[in-house]
């Protein structure tokens, strides 16, 4: 882990559309509240349960977002990547972080004090309305692992989890190439025992191809409908 406190905000060429909204004057007060930290592969951003001082931003690379849910065992929540807040419920009142994020490359995080972040959506509506926007994106995503759990076979867990890591917005990421067949179980909620035997089941129905830890989706369709049928 590194900081580096010499980025300018009005001059970062990866910060987030939302902060176009913003005055030159608002950008130099966010730029004073922030600091910018590099997070080598496999370190850990923040801790589930941990004093949670502030709002995170990706500016460039690939996090694993989960829930500690036992002692040993951990439900993956999403994927964070560039662009995206982590966090941002922080603002709202929670002081402690809800889930954990872990870097799955290096990473580069401006951490950004949730108290100047919150003065800002509360003075400029427009700049509030797309920060917020974004943020929501991910209540369908929440939405889906709760149906995934409560409803669904481990074939339909795993069909929803691997559509979800192979869906667009990851597609210059290569995901897979980050994940361990344990991440991948754990995005679906079951063991990694059920996860390697029904990916070899996929694989043999010509669902997908298994390429080391590559996965690559050949039929997407019937993927799809193994999610909505199992």
């Amino acid at each position: 882990m590194g900081a580096d406190n010499n980025n300018n905000c009005r001059e970062c060429k990866k910060s987030s559309k939302c902060f176009q909204y913003l005055y030159p004057d608002e950008l130099e007060f966010i730029n004073s509240k922030k600091t910018q930290v590099v997070y080598l592969k496999g370190e850990t951003i923040f801790k589930q349960g941990a004093f949670a001082p502030y709002v995170l931003y990706i500016v460039d690379g690939l996090v694993r977002v989960f829930l500690q849910t036992g002692s040993t065992k951990q439900l993956n929540i999403r994927l964070a990547k560039q662009g995206d807040f982590m966090a941002f419920s922080t603002i709202f009142g929670d002081n402690v972080y809800n889930y954990s994020a872990v870097a799955l490359k290096d990473s580069t995080v401006c951490m950004i004090d949730k108290t100047a972040l919150k003065q800002l959506l509360m003075k400029n509506a427009d700049f509030a309305m797309r920060i917020t926007s974004r943020d929501c994106q991910n209540e369908g995503r929440y939405l889906d692992i709760i149906q995934n759990i409560s409803y669904k076979q481990m074939r339909g867990k795993l069909a929803s989890a691997l559509l979800y890591l192979a869906s667009d917005e990851f597609l210059k990421e290569n995901v897979f190439q980050y994940l361990t067949r344990q991440d991948i179980a754990d995005f679906a909620s079951i063991t990694i025992e059920s996860a390697v035997k029904l990916l070899k089941e996929f694989e043999k129905e010509g669902i997908l191809g298994l390429d080391g830890k590559n996965i690559i989706i050949t039929n997407a369709e019937g993927l799809t409908n193994i999610s909505q049928r199992s």
